[in-house]
């Protein structure tokens, strides 16, 4: 592989990193922990230790990243969180 190809490669791949998207979940007063766990779980595809950990570093700290990749993937995803009174957005 030329220097050129691998300089390219390098770049490509820093292009995808950075492409990357983020589902924020935020703190509510409203939802109960099992709630938040279930819809993680379910929205998430997270294991259930997962999605424990996530619902107490959101009671917490006020918000924690639950998902990250393409936007594609996670726009229903979040979507989903939303329709189950969650407060998320995609960053």
């Amino acid at each position: 592989m030329s220097t050129k190809e691998k300089t390219l490669e390098e770049l490509l791949l820093q292009e995808e990193v950075l492409t990357q998207n983020e589902i924020v979940l935020y703190n509510d007063d409203v939802n109960t922990f099992d709630h938040v766990i279930d819809t993680l779980i379910y929205a998430c595809d997270h294991t259930p230790e997962q999605a424990e950990q996530c619902s107490l570093l959101v009671h917490y700290k006020g918000k924690c990243t639950v998902k990250t990749g393409d936007y594609e993937d996670l726009k229903p995803r979040c979507s989903m969180l939303l329709d189950a009174g969650l407060s998320a957005e995609i960053v």
